[in-house]
């Protein structure tokens, strides 16, 4: 039976009920905020874990009503293409991907001994060639559907060279020009954006620094951005699915920075109602 067609294109709206989006990372961060907003929207999610079996388990549990966890390292070529094969076996069809996996080795940019070769393959692996791989995997049930698009997380720190390292930085910086080449190329079956998000307060931070710590960071973070909010994972699962949805069907090879104006660097005296 052929798949119906969405007049998005036409009417500049659409149901979601029914898509299919395959998330990777997608039990944890931003992967599962990006989770529960397309679920809401009536949207099959795959969220795909390496690692975090149990946390993507409880989150397809509390979605439900269509949604699946899937063990995939997508550094694996062959295990791509078996997660793709897992969305589509149970749900006939991918509307939708997000390349939310990630990885990063802290180091300081200054100390060129920090990283090694092996560092860099790493990171690369998973953050660039991991994603292109996901992609490839799921361009044919992709090219099949009537407004499909890819969003991938990249980072401010590809934009400006900052971050956790500079291995991390190059990485993002790598996505970032991938996802416009890949825009050019996919088009006009596919559309292909990038999300990319400076800090962003997770349960990563607060199992390391604790409720106490987790909230002095917040703190410091909101006082150094001009919006003075610490961005949360929902903040960045937001613009996201905004990107997902087809009628955004003329954006398309574009970087979202989401970073509450962080990027903008002006100082907190200096905002409209602020003395200095």
């Amino acid at each position: 039976m052929a798949r119906p067609r969405h007049r998005a294109a036409e009417c500049g709206c659409m149901s979601w009920e029914g898509r299919v989006a395959v998330v990777t990372g997608g039990g944890t961060g931003i992967g599962a905020a990006t989770v529960r907003l397309l679920a809401a929207r009536g949207v099959h999610c795959v969220i795909n874990y390496a690692s975090s079996r149990d946390d993507a388990e409880a989150l397809a549990a509390e979605v439900s009503g269509g949604a699946i966890a899937v063990q995939a390292d997508i550094t694996d070529d062959a295990q791509c293409r078996a997660l793709a094969k897992a969305a589509t076996d149970a749900f006939g069809r991918i509307d939708f991907l997000v390349n939310n996996s990630g990885r990063t080795k802290f180091a300081a940019h200054e100390d060129l001994d920090a990283l090694s070769g092996a560092d860099f393959i790493d990171i690369y692996q998973l953050n660039v060639i991991g994603a292109f791989q996901m992609v490839r995997a799921c361009a044919p049930a992709l090219k099949a559907g009537d407004a499909s698009a890819v969003v991938n997380i990249a980072s401010v720190a590809g934009v400006f060279g900052m971050g956790s390292s500079v291995a991390y930085a190059a990485s993002k910086g790598a996505l970032i020009t991938m996802t416009k080449s890949l825009a050019r190329v996919m088009a006009p079956a596919i559309r292909v954006n990038a999300v990319a998000p400076g800090y962003v307060g997770t349960g990563w931070f607060e199992k390391r620094l604790g409720a106490v710590g987790f909230a002095k960071l917040n703190e410091r973070i909101a006082a150094s951005v001009p919006m003075a909010l610490a961005t949360m994972a929902p903040d960045v699962a937001a613009p996201v699915v905004n990107l997902l949805d087809p009628a955004m069907r003329s954006v398309t090879g574009e970087v979202m920075l989401v970073d509450a104006g962080g990027h903008l660097d002006v100082a907190l005296s200096r905002r409209p109602g602020k003395e200095g």
